[in-house]
């Protein structure tokens, strides 16, 4: 009798999805200011949102993430993120503070999930350089990259960072890889995935008029 009761008592004990989304309050427009966010970048901060929603990380537990991305995603998205807590999917260090606090206390791993930064769009390892001179979509808070380690920036069969050439093969699925049913729920709301070419084969989508060369969640 124990055992029969045990399942049902887990199943009611398990955190329910929970999301909100406000505007940024005074402490984060300032950790933004002149770092991840200046004058002249494509969106004010007034149009930007706090993300916050329950995700399981990679201990296999219900953690509480948030993002800034831009007001007009911010609704969709967070019927993705019910989705992946559904699938069960793992998210790495998804706090505003990995993302934008100061650099010591970030993790160590850089296996940061976020979205909103200021910055040009990063040129693929085939050409090398620092930027491209056009806006990323993470500058529009309008990408989201998640657990970039297991799902590497690629171009030429290359990643920029050798510490992460182990996923470069997608054929073998890792904790923390985008799966398909992933990339299901983001082009729910119109949003296509980029890693490499043979990711864009396998599944079919590529971002309209993007560059093959990409990583990360971008609207299309």
């Amino acid at each position: 009798m124990v055992r029969v009761l045990a399942l049902p008592f887990l199943l009611l004990a398990l955190p329910p999805f929970h999301a909100s989304i406000k505007p940024l309050p005074e402490p984060v427009r300032a950790q933004l200011d002149g770092r991840f966010w200046h004058p002249g970048c494509p969106v004010p901060l007034s149009e930007l949102r706090i993300l916050t929603v329950t995700h399981w990380g990679f201990d296999g537990r219900p953690h509480t993430g948030q993002l800034v991305v831009n007001q007009e995603v911010a609704p969709p998205l967070a019927r993705v993120f019910r989705r992946l807590y559904v699938l069960r999917f793992p998210i790495h260090h998804m706090r505003l503070a990995d993302a934008y606090g100061p650099a010591r206390g970030r993790p160590a791993d850089n296996d940061i999930s976020g979205s909103f930064e200021c910055r040009q769009a990063v040129p693929s390892p085939c050409t090398g350089g620092t930027g491209t001179g056009t806006w990323s979509m993470h500058a529009y808070g309008k990408a989201v990259d998640l657990n970039p380690v297991e799902n590497p920036y690629v171009g030429c069969g290359r990643t920029r960072d050798r510490s992460r050439s182990p996923y470069l093969d997608r054929s073998r699925l890792r904790r923390g890889m985008v799966t398909p049913a992933v990339v299901k729920a983001f082009r729910s709301i119109g949003w296509g995935w980029g890693l490499h070419e043979g990711l864009h084969a396998l599944l079919g989508i590529r971002p309209l008029g993007a560059p093959r060369a990409r990583r990360g969640f971008r609207r299309r």
